[in-house]
């Protein structure tokens, strides 16, 4: 079975500064339903710190589900607010969820969030290398005025306080 790490991508979301999974999405990608992946984690809540899962607020599902802009599936919706998974959380899968689908499932995401770190390395580093050219740039600028400036002084030639001055005279 293979799983797209773009796919994966497209399920992972920031909430409270953490990259999360959400329930209904991982039980689509163990191929069970929501409500039995729940049950199976509250059977082995214990596995799972606030580090590695937590409940979302109201006002985060509300944020997350206008991001993915989907309906309700069926007709009344969720009864609860989703759980979410952090990276541990979902490493911590791999022992509750004991199938060759959710063995290959766990190695597609833990990549997939392996490849989300180094892009994050690799952006953090682009940024430190612009802020450096831009500080030594800004240096370099400053420099070529007060040269431009000096050089202005220089040339410009110094006028007699006692010269005759043109235009109007003040009425």
């Amino acid at each position: 079975m293979e799983i797209q790490i773009e796919k994966i991508q497209n399920m992972i979301y920031v909430v409270r500064g953490q990259r999360v999974m959400l329930d209904n999405d991982l039980a689509k990608l163990y191929g069970v339903e929501t409500k039995v992946f729940n049950q199976s984690i509250k059977r082995n809540i214990r596995r799972f710190p606030s580090d590695f899962m937590f409940k979302l607020t109201k006002e985060e599902h509300e944020a997350l589900r206008s991001q993915f802009v989907t309906s309700n599936e069926g007709r009344g919706g969720r009864r609860y607010q989703p759980l979410v998974f952090t990276e541990g959380g979902v490493a911590m899968l791999s022992g509750v969820l004991n199938s060759t689908r959710a063995i290959d499932v766990n190695i597609a995401i833990m990549r997939t969030f392996t490849k989300l770190r180094s892009f994050l390395a690799m952006e953090n580093s682009v940024d430190g290398r612009v802020d450096k050219l831009e500080q030594s740039t800004h240096k370099l600028f400053k420099i070529v005025f007060e040269r431009l400036d000096d050089i202005q002084e220089q040339v410009t030639p110094k006028l007699s306080p006692n010269r005759r001055k043109i235009g109007l005279k003040n009425i």
